[in-house]
């Protein structure tokens, strides 16, 4: 569980991470939210990287780049 600073922070970068993805896109939304979590309870806690992992999760984001940010966390 994160804290509320924490929390308020996730919520900031996921609504500009989203603010290009169609409300009605939750499937895209939701991979979003659900990365940029991941990354956050990996140890990720700096605005600008969890945008650059939000923003690779995004719709039309390079495949390979997604796939190099996901293995750079489990690291």
């Amino acid at each position: 569980m994160f804290n509320a600073e924490t929390t308020a922070l996730l919520r900031a970068v996921l609504d500009e991470v989203c603010e290009n993805v169609s409300r009605y896109e939750t499937t895209a939304r939701t991979h979003m939210a659900f990365t940029i979590l991941e990354a956050a309870a990996r140890g990720e806690t700096s605005m600008d990287g969890l945008k650059q992992v939000g923003r690779k999760a995004a719709p039309g984001a390079d495949p390979t780049e997604l796939t190099l940010a996901r293995c750079a966390l489990a690291s």
